[in-house]
């Protein structure tokens, strides 16, 4: 496994064209071959602050805490036909402090940034530790991470779109819904760009101190076809993955020739043949199978959901307990390996260490189809220690440990969750020949899962029908429905490499309260056999 593993980091596959290109950034390492990316020292006032709120919080009785100060920057600018509707800046900087008082968590967070303020915080922290521990179920146990020391990281970005003016900005978007009111029948272009930026400072007990900066961009449209007698309406939506890179991705992706191509398959929709009921073989592209792969294998094997402890909001997973699942369960095919990680170049999960000072590493969830292990934080890991050292594998945290906001408190969050290549060379295309009658489905669309990640049913942006190894017309209506076990042993066929995309999402919900983060999946196409397809347009 090790050769497709390294695969992810060494590049040649291109995500709409988001390039993967690249290794693992580690400290004052180039982002972009060329490009300086080395990240800023630690400020040293900022440094001092986190040092005042471990001491504060070490003295109070804490055997160990961690502080946060971060900056977190949102810039959007939001656009409808030729009008500018919306242009947003959010801009919030404070420290975040946690303390480990007698086997039980405490937390408290501040906007005061002086060292009176950041030692409240922390002695806080310390009294509602003490407070919890009357309810703990079991005492916290750290899984080992050793500290390393000062290091500063950056995201693989070149240019920071906070250097592009508004203008520069809303006239591109502006130019490219022109061009997809263009195409036949379209009537309204939504489009904007969505910027995230996280300046993360870190210190813990254990003596890491941690400078890292992380830039996210998205690029939102949807251009809806109206047929000339006002019948039938459709969307086309969802045409770019979000990346963790900066303006100069937004500046590859041509958006204003592009958004006549997808205005056009809004209109090509409706003419489209609405689907018959029945069985199908499917070939998804990645662009729809990474919403799959997000909903019914990265959640549900996510350890505290297995546990119990987000069955509030999150939901549970019928991937439980982990000790009847790990090893035995047959989740798909042979050919079926799925990786956690935080390490592939432009996805949304990728850091250099988590909200625990961790450096994360890259593990197999799913290995030759079988579960083989979770996404873990440093309180998780040793919930798993039988099974590691069963393994020969030492018990340790994955790096999974994320908050969204200085002022939330840090948990088990999704890393990058993959289905990688297989050992052939079969792209998209050879899939399609390879299918004499079935569906292809490009895009993500609506969708609907229980809340043990179990019985689901999903739809897509672009229906294709399939006969005889080539695509004979669009389809539409189309919604696929699964029993999540039964779906993935349903895969009989698996892309190479040349066929690897990573797509995501910029929010996803977890916690209570709850915190939004931003997700990557990276998949190659897969073809399914047999599956149960339903007509969503059909009425009682």
């Amino acid at each position: 496994m090790s050769t497709r593993r390294d695969f992810l980091k060494q590049g040649g596959a291109v995500a709409g064209t988001l390039a993967l290109g690249g290794a693992l950034h580690t400290a004052g390492a180039s982002a972009v071959p060329g490009v300086s990316s080395q990240a800023p020292a630690m400020d040293a006032v900022i440094r001092e602050l986190l040092m005042e709120s471990l001491n504060a919080a070490k003295s109070g009785g804490a055997s160990y805490a961690d502080a946060r100060i971060g900056r977190y920057l949102q810039n959007f600018v939001v656009t409808r036909e030729q009008q500018i509707t919306n242009v947003v800046d959010t801009d919030s900087i404070g420290i975040g402090v946690r303390a480990l008082v007698n086997g039980a968590w405490g937390f408290a967070a501040s906007r005061d940034l002086t060292k009176a303020g950041v030692a409240a915080a922390a002695r806080e922290a310390v009294a509602i530790a003490r407070a919890n521990g009357i309810a703990k179920d079991r005492s916290v146990q750290l899984a080992p991470a050793p500290s390393v020391g000062d290091v500063t990281w950056r995201s693989a970005y070149e240019v920071d779109p906070w250097t592009i003016p508004i203008e520069e900005k809303a006239d591109l978007l502006l130019r490219a819904n022109a061009e997809g009111m263009k195409a036949a029948n379209v009537k309204f272009v939504f489009a904007g760009f969505f910027f995230r930026k996280m300046e993360r400072n870190y210190a813990n007990t254990d003596g890491s101190v941690i400078a890292q900066t992380v830039i996210q961009s998205a690029v939102q449209q949807q251009f809806t076809a109206v047929s000339p007698d006002f019948s039938d309406f459709q969307n086309r939506g969802n045409t770019l993955p979000p990346v963790a890179r900066g303006w100069e991705w937004v500046r590859q992706q041509d958006l204003v020739n592009n958004s006549r191509r997808w205005g056009e398959e809004a209109s090509e929709k409706l003419k489209a043949k609405p689907v018959e009921v029945g069985r199908y073989n499917l070939v998804l592209h990645p662009s729809h199978l990474w919403l799959t792969i997000h909903e019914s294998i990265a959640h549900p094997t996510e350890l505290d959901r297995a546990m119990g402890y987000e069955a509030n909001y999150a939901g549970t997973s019928f991937v439980a307990p982990p000790e009847q699942f790990l090893g035995k369960f047959r989740y798909g095919p042979d050919f079926m390996n799925v990786q956690g990680d935080r390490s592939q170049p432009g996805a949304l999960g990728t850091i250099g260490y988590d909200d625990e000072g961790v450096a994360p590493d890259e593990f197999l969830i799913i290995r030759n189809g079988v579960v083989n292990d979770y996404q873990t934080t440093r309180e998780q890991a040793p919930w798993l220690d039988a099974w590691y050292k069963s393994q020969g594998r030492p018990t340790r945290s994955h790096g999974c440990s994320y908050a969204d906001n200085w002022s939330s408190v840090q948990f088990q969050r999704m890393p990058n969750v993959s289905l990688l290549p297989g050992d052939n060379d079969r792209t998209w295309d050879d899939m399609i020949a390879a299918t004499d009658s079935g569906i292809a489905i490009v895009g993500d669309g609506s969708f609907s899962i229980d809340q043990q990640r179990y019985n689901a049913q999903f739809g897509g942006q672009l229906f294709y029908e399939v006969k005889g190894g080539k695509i004979t017309g669009m389809l539409k209506d189309v919604a696929y429905q699964m029993r999540t076990p039964d779906f993935w042993n349903a895969m009989d066929m698996i892309g190479g490499r040349r066929g690897y995309e990573v797509w995501g999402s910029f929010f996803d919900g977890k916690g209570q309260p709850g915190q939004v983060n931003a997700v990557s999946h990276g998949s190659v196409p897969a073809r399914f056999r047999n599956i149960n397809v339903i007509n969503t347009g059909r009425k009682a």
